[in-house]
């Protein structure tokens, strides 16, 4: 039997618990947060009011805080490429409605509030250039990605166990920052947004453990395809209007990284902690190949973190025409 119909053989044999599991990590339409939860209430006398907080508290925060809130509200605003890419893979059937396609258009429903809830902030805080940033998000999705996962669900999995918890510490970490800066609302809003990709981590997690259990050696050797060949993030075909696709990514990264909120440090720890959820060094019943890909996993942590001590990131700041200098 192929690879591929093996894989489609799992996942149908999987499906049968997804409606359970959308239970257990997705959270019922009437009863989860909305954008307008923190947001200020058009329909009321002191909209003008909260609004003119909003500008103010935003004087506080630096340049580099907003490159950073702005690459993370572009990506996610970018959805419309996830959720087409997921659609797609092995297993998922959004033409017949299975399981595995309700569990996508669910998740797709969480996340797209994400985007939506930072893009009306964005817009209100003034601290930046709206229409800049609403052609970077349109060329991303024009766009695209290729994070180098084709249509195996096991590499999806890989790619959204690890990705769904760098987003939690991007976003977590920005909300500590606008917490110190004294902007509690901004800091509430990330970190419940942080929450909801805390929980689609433990979720994509979960089908890999799953798969792990019923085909350990391939799931084995996907994860070592995925990290040889390295995440990357949704993002990184990012581009400003007027430029090609090249250096916006690499800049907006090393913002990230110069004001902590994701680093080479992270990307190794997220790696360690994934090793130890699915216990990659007590799995059994491997293959040759799967032992030899355990192995180069198992060594992986400490080779790049003696890499990522290496790595030297530029101390001054890149300008975006997403965000104006501050004066």
């Amino acid at each position: 039997m192929s690879l591929k119909n093996v894989r489609l053989e799992v996942m149908q044999f999987l499906e049968k618990d997804v409606d359970s599991l959308i239970e257990k990590y997705l959270i019922p339409v009437e009863s989860i947060w909305q954008p307008t939860d923190f947001l200020p209430n058009s329909e009321k006398d002191g909209f003008l009011d909260d609004v003119k907080e909003i500008r103010e508290l935003s004087k506080e925060l630096p340049y580099d805080f907003w490159v950073v809130l702005v690459g993370d509200m572009i990506t996610e605003e970018a959805l419309p490429t996830y959720e087409s890419w997921l659609m797609d893979v092995e297993g998922v059937d959004q033409v017949g409605r299975n399981s595995w396609g309700k569990w996508v258009r669910h998740w797709t429903a969480e996340e797209n509030r994400h985007g939506d809830v930072l893009n009306k902030y964005l817009y209100l805080s003034g601290r930046v250039n709206m229409k800049e940033i609403e052609k970077t998000t349109q060329y991303l999705i024009a766009d695209g990605f290729d994070i180098g996962t084709d249509r195996d669900p096991y590499k999806n999995f890989l790619y959204t166990s690890f990705q769904e918890l760098a987003t939690y510490i991007s976003h977590n970490r920005v909300a500590k920052l606008a917490k110190d800066k004294g902007n509690k609302q901004l800091a509430k809003m990330c970190k419940i947004i942080s929450g909801d990709e805390m929980r689609h981590h433990h979720a994509y997690c979960e089908f890999v453990e799953r798969i792990f259990k019923v085909d350990p050696s391939q799931m084995m050797l996907a994860f070592q395809h995925m990290m040889k060949l390295k995440i990357t993030m949704p993002a990184h075909f990012l581009r400003e209007s007027g430029e090609r696709i090249s250096t916006a990514f690499e800049e907006f990264s090393h913002t990230a990284q110069r004001i902590g909120v994701y680093t080479s440090h992270d990307y190794v720890d997220i790696l360690q902690k994934l090793i130890q959820r699915w216990e990659i060094d007590k799995i059994t019943n491997l293959t040759d190949d799967a032992e030899k890909a355990r192995d180069y996993l198992m060594k992986l942590p400490s080779r790049l973190t003696r890499l990522s001590e290496r790595m030297k990131i530029p101390e001054n700041s890149y300008q975006f025409k997403w965000v104006e200098p501050a004066i």
